[in-house]
């Protein structure tokens, strides 16, 4: 069988352009392991705080051995490379940040119905520390697009990244 090759300027068209002035709306979550130890969580506040990636929102969980720490900080590519400087154990995910709306005196229930619509799961959700506009959720679903798309078409207004910088 012979291999066709496309001339350069087909395979050019082909190649998908990136769109100006648009924001994924998913933001970076990292949950890190840290060991049931006095001070450890201290720790770990201050690798993001003395380095200007500050938390803007944070969920702990603890168990009997280690405690779980999810949190969403201003500049996610610093964090990453902090965690690993400091030897913390984390793994990363995406997950949206939305505004409650100011809308409805029941902010809660209408972000649940938007989703339930779709019948995406929302695994857990914590506040935002810092908006500079209104409270707002960060929220881990099934599938992050979908709910993404379903939230804005409903008229929610999902945070990005830019959003949580210093």
């Amino acid at each position: 069988m012979e291999e066709i090759t496309l001339p350069p300027k087909a395979q050019t068209q082909t190649q998908p352009q990136p769109v100006v002035g648009f924001e994924p709306t998913q933001v970076k979550q990292f949950t890190v392991f840290l060991e049931n130890r006095v001070g450890r969580l201290q720790q770990l506040v201050r690798a993001f705080e003395e380095n200007a990636a500050r938390i803007v929102a944070i969920a702990i969980e603890e168990s009997a051995e280690a405690t779980l720490v999810r949190l969403v900080c201003s500049k996610p590519d610093l964090g990453r490379v902090l965690l690993k400087e400091h030897g913390f154990a984390f793994a990363e995910s995406d997950v949206l940040a939305v505004e409650l709306p100011e809308r409805t005196t029941q902010p809660l229930i209408s972000i649940c119905s938007a989703l339930l619509t779709a019948e995406i799961n929302i695994h857990y959700a914590y506040p935002l520390l810092l908006n500079p506009r209104v409270p707002s959720l960060v929220l881990n679903v099934d599938e992050p697009t979908l709910a993404a798309q379903i939230l804005i078409r409903k008229g929610f207004t999902l945070i990005g990244e830019s959003d949580l910088k210093n």
